[in-house]
C-alpha cells in the first residue's frame, strides 16, 4: 500500500511541475497555487480534527512543522526560478535526484534507517543520472549556469523539508496538519513578497486551482506514506517522478536530449534500488 501510494504521489508530484512550467508568470502562479494547496490541506486538517485525531501532539511537531513551511517557501521559490530559466525534465531530475543523495545518509544517521549494498549502490547510480542530465553541450536548450544552480538550491530545500516533516510527524503531527502548518508559512512569506498574485489567480483561477489540488493532494499523500516509513525509503522510491516529469516534458513540447532521458532513467533506477527491501 506504502509503494501505490507513492507512486501516486510521484505522478501528481511530475504533474503539477509541468503545469507550472507553460505558465506565462511562474512565479505568481506558483504562489498561487501553493495558497489553493494550503486551503485544501486546512481543510482536510479541519475534518481530521472533527473526527478526533489531534493535530499536534507535541510542541516539537509544531516547531518542525514551522520549519518544513520556511523551507517549503524555499523550495517553491527556487523552482519557480529554475522552470523559468530551463527545461522540465533535466530540472526535475537534478532536483529530485540531487535531494536523494541528501536525505539518504542525513536519515540513516538521524533516524536509524539501514544502510544496504543495494542503498549504497543506488547512490552511486543516481549520481551517474545526475552527471547526465545536467550535461551540457551545444543544444540551446541546455541548462544555463543559473537555471542549473537554482536546479542545485531545489534540491537542498526538497531533502530539508523532507527531514523537517519527518521530524515533526515523529513528534506527533497529524499529517494532514503538519502539512497545513508548513503550507501556510510558505503562503505567509509568499504574501508578504508577491504582488498581483490575487489578479493574477482571478485571471487564472481554474489553472491556479487545479494546480493547487494536484500539489495539495501531492504532498498529502507524500505524508501519510512518510508517517509509516522510513524518509529515505519514500523519497527515493517517490523520485521515481523523474521518468513521469521527462514523459510530460514531451507532452507539452519539450524535447529532453538523450542524454537528459538516459540520466533520468539512472536516478529512477538508482531510486528503485536505494529503496529495495
Amino acid at each position: 500500500m506504502t509503494v501505490a501510494l507513492v507512486l501516486l504521489s510521484a505522478f501528481l508530484h511530475a504533474l503539477w511541475n509541468a503545469l507550472l512550467r507553460v505558465e506565462r508568470d511562474k512565479d505568481r502562479a506558483l504562489i498561487a497555487a501553493v495558497g489553493a494547496a494550503a486551503l485544501l490541506a486546512a481543510a482536510v486538517a479541519g475534518v481530521r480534527w472533527a473526527l478526533g485525531e489531534a493535530p499536534f501532539a507535541t510542541v516539537a511537531s509544531v516547531g518542525w512543522s514551522l520549519g518544513a513551511g520556511v523551507l517549503e517557501w524555499l523550495y517553491f521559490t527556487s523552482l519557480a526560478r529554475a522552470l523559468d530559466r530551463g527545461p522540465l525534465g533535466p530540472i526535475y531530475t537534478i532536483s529530485r535526484g540531487g535531494a536523494i543523495v541528501l536525505v539518504y545518509p542525513i536519515s540513516i544517521a538521524l533516524f536509524g534507517e539501514s544502510l544496504t549494498a543495494a542503498s549504497a549502490a543506488g547512490s552511486a547510480v543516481v549520481f551517474g543520472g545526475l552527471a547526465l542530465a545536467g550535461s551540457r553541450t551545444g543544444d540551446q536548450r541546455d541548462l544555463t549556469q543559473r537555471a542549473l544552480a537554482w536546479a542545485v538550491a531545489c534540491a537542498v530545500s526538497i531533502a530539508g523539508y523532507h527531514l523537517a516533516y519527518k521530524a515533526a510527524l515523529h513528534a506527533g503531527g497529524n499529517p494532514s496538519a503538519v502539512f497545513a502548518l508548513a503550507l501556510a508559512v510558505a503562503t505567509a512569506i509568499n504574501a508578504v513578497r508577491s504582488r498581483d498574485v490575487l489578479a493574477y489567480a482571478r485571471e487564472r483561477l481554474g489553472r491556479v486551482v487545479l494546480m493547487g489540488v494536484i500539489c495539495g493532494g501531492s504532498f498529502l499523500i507524500l505524508l501519510e506514506a512518510l508517517a509509516g516509513s522510513g524518509a529515505g525509503f519514500v523519497l527515493t522510491l517517490r523520485n521515481t517522478s523523474v521518468l513521469f516529469a521527462t514523459g510530460l516534458a514531451f507532452a507539452i513540447g519539450e524535447r529532453p536530449r538523450r542524454l537528459q532521458i538516459a540520466g533520468a532513467l539512472l536516478v529512477a533506477a538508482g531510486a528503485i534500488l536505494m529503496a529495495w527491501p
